[in-house]
């Protein structure tokens, strides 16, 4: 038995409970929100603490190797922003998951003006208007182009395994629930009653950290839990 049999059989099978029962299963990566389930972890995956320059981050290639072990399906939905270089991890995206398979469109920027109390502590960049001093806040919400994929391929799959914690995906997760179709959550923090009522099984990002992250050192300056992208 190779190492990905081992996997399938301990990880997949005793350590998570995905067995033979869930069918074919279709992987959907809702990864602005994945890109976040680490950002403020203070411990690796074998629980030791982090040195103070360090901090976790999303693997790409062992998150497609780790959705792979029980699909043969891998979706990517990722917002891009030419003005930063996200192309370039698009591209990198394309590679790794394949370029039929990763989808994208142009991310928004919404003004959030800051309070008193926020400005301190906020490290993006700032600027100022009539109403005060605001930041960009990036935003690219994938809900509408998810449901409608998943709808439209429900006869290529028995189980979604969904890699995100928008509450969102309830109406989704209802609908293909009554269709007849299970619904396999991976989730990174708090999540919503309904959306956990409407799932049948809900995973822990923290069950699976050693399967999908790697250490990356922080920008100089930026403090443990702030925004380091």
């Amino acid at each position: 038995m190779d190492l990905t049999e081992l996997k399938k059989e301990y990880v997949i099978g005793q350590e998570l409970g995905i067995d033979a029962a869930y069918g074919r299963i279709l992987a959907v990566i809702d990864f602005g929100n994945v890109d976040y389930w680490f950002e403020d972890d203070r411990q690796d995956a074998d629980n030791q603490a982090l040195a103070e320059e360090d901090k976790l981050t999303v693997d790409l290639r062992k998150l497609k190797e780790f959705a792979s072990l029980f699909s043969n399906h891998v979706r990517f939905y990722y917002g891009h922003d030419p003005q930063n270089g996200s192309l370039q991890f698009i591209a990198a995206a394309r590679h790794i998951f394949g370029k039929n398979r990763v989808f994208t469109k142009p991310l928004q920027k919404i003004r959030h003006h800051l309070s008193p109390e926020e400005i301190p502590a906020n490290t993006r960049t700032t600027f100022t208007d009539a109403e005060g001093v605001y930041i960009h806040l990036p935003k690219c919400n994938f809900d509408v182009e998810i449901a409608v994929d998943t709808i439209r391929l429900k006869e290529e799959y028995d189980t979604l395994a969904l890699f995100s914690g928008d509450a969102d995906f309830v109406s989704l997760c209802r609908y293909l629930s009554k269709n007849g179709k299970k619904v396999i959550l991976f989730k990174g923090g708090h999540i919503t009653s309904d959306l956990r009522k409407a799932t049948d099984k809900v995973v822990n990002a923290q069950s699976i950290k050693r399967h999908i992250v790697r250490l990356k050192k922080r920008k100089p300056g930026v403090e443990p839990g702030s925004a380091n992208r």
